[in-house]
């Protein structure tokens, strides 16, 4: 069997009582186990008095009735009366002999030494009382009746108290009742904050949850009419943005068409005509960054063959010049996505290749474009053989309109290349991760990481 790791271990750990759920819980279930224990130990002690109090006018009592029915009843019936007391009561009377031995009681533990006191301040200092006499267990108390000694032997089924497995049982079940009732407060107080981290998350992930409900607690209710607000907010915010940037996208690349159909017919030379013509289309790259970063995500997940996609898309990247394309595809890498925003990204990731991922020296980018299936995700990944990029910037890579000012810093776009992939992979449930390649190998390693379907 193989032994998980410290640190395996301890994730482990966190992932199961991490959780708010399991931390009241366990909290509850202490607070019980500790006020159950304390209070049945206050129990045992205050009930010690009481209940040798008891045991002691129990002893006390039959020994005085033994003694009186044998002082006043008739001599000739005096031995049925002592075959009564056997049989009915289970008391049994001797006559009191030097010779017999006797084994006291311990005085541990503290409720037997309180009987031995109680009994013998009610019939006498002088008063034996013995756990067996002459081998023959029982309860045994002397007493005199006219100068002469008797031995009275009481059988301890008539002090049966609750014996401690029955308590231990009793102290079993309450503790299981109170640990269930832990678990139902718990889970009645956790729930609504499970149910608002569940619905900010699948927000998060481009979904579109049902709204919270706003019944409850005044606190739950108050918090949950915020968060439906705050939703209903961002829903609108993002649909007046995206009639905003239709809006921009007229008003800019119309003007621009305009331009470019005057750059292409004014009396300028070849070259300065290419270079204004270039610009214009910069422009517009630049402007269809703007709008792939703020568009809406679509709300179509379907199944996509990521292989398929690459083989489609690979045809159009080899035709460049300044490419060398390399594929390396699973058979089948089905991921649950959109192809359209798919079909985005693998562009982004490969233009984003082509312009800053060139080779040293060869003026040529060299591309790796591959599928891997790796437990429940596909993986679409893109590599070149550039430069790289320092270890400290790789997590700055995502951010809108960051530029290294390194070796793949030459940008001729608005920066939003791998922020708008990080974005779509976002809203589709999907991961980005970013690294370099192995020493001494230099170049980017771009996964993006789908939900295996």
């Amino acid at each position: 069997m193989r032994i998980p790791r410290p640190a395996a271990l301890r994730h482990l750990l966190i992932s199961v009582f991490g959780s708010l759920f399991w931390r009241t819980f366990m909290l509850i279930a202490l607070l019980i186990a500790i006020s159950l224990g304390v209070w049945f130990q206050s129990f045992r002690i205050f009930e010690r008095e009481p209940r040798a109090q008891q045991i002691a006018m129990q002893v006390v009592s039959v020994v005085k009735l033994t003694r009186a029915a044998l002082l006043y009843s008739d001599p000739a019936r005096r031995r049925f009366l002592l075959l009564d007391l056997v049989q009915n009561e289970g008391i049994k009377v001797y006559p009191r002999e030097k010779e017999d031995e006797y084994r006291e009681p311990h005085t541990n533990p503290y409720l037997t030494q309180l009987v031995q006191q109680e009994i013998r301040s009610r019939l006498g200092a002088e008063t034996v009382i013995a756990t067996a006499v002459n081998d023959i267990p029982g309860v045994w108390v002397s007493f005199q009746i006219e100068g002469d000694d008797y031995w009275v032997a009481i059988s301890p089924d008539r002090f049966e108290h609750v014996p401690g497995l029955q308590w231990l049982w009793w102290s079993m079940a309450a503790l299981v009742l109170s640990v269930l009732g832990a678990a139902f407060i718990t889970s009645r107080v956790n729930q609504p904050l499970k149910r608002l981290a569940d619905t900010a998350r699948a927000i998060s992930a481009g979904d579109d949850p049902k709204a919270l409900p706003e019944a409850g607690g005044t606190e739950v209710a108050q918090a949950n009419h915020s968060f439906n607000q705050m939703v209903r907010d961002l829903k609108q915010l993002e649909a007046d943005r995206a009639v905003m940037l239709a809006g921009i996208s007229h008003d800019l690349r119309t003007p621009l068409t305009r331009l470019r159909l005057e750059t292409e017919m004014s009396p300028v030379d070849e070259q300065t005509r290419e270079l204004m013509v270039a610009d214009i289309e910069q422009m517009d790259a630049i402007i269809g960054q703007f709008l792939d970063y703020a568009r809406p995500s679509s709300e179509m997940q379907e199944e996509v063959d990521l292989t398929e996609l690459v083989r489609d898309t690979a045809p159009v990247y080899s035709a460049h010049d300044d490419i060398d394309l390399t594929l390396k595809l699973a058979p089948q890498a089905i991921a649950r996505c959109n192809r359209m925003e798919t079909q985005r990204i693998l562009d982004n990731l490969i233009e984003n290749a082509r312009r800053y991922g060139k080779t040293p020296g060869t003026g040529r980018a060299d591309i790796t474009v591959s599928t891997v299936l790796q437990n429940n995700e596909v993986v679409l990944c893109v590599a070149d053989r550039g430069a790289g990029v320092p270890v400290d910037q790789l997590g700055l890579l995502t951010r809108p309109f960051y530029r290294l000012e390194s070796a793949r810093s030459e940008a001729k776009g608005a920066g939003l290349g791998m922020s708008i992939v990080n974005r779509i992979l976002q809203r589709s449930g999907g991961r980005l991760v970013l690294e370099n390649r192995t020493p001494p190998e230099t170049g980017l390693v771009v996964s993006a990481c789908y939900t295996r379907y």
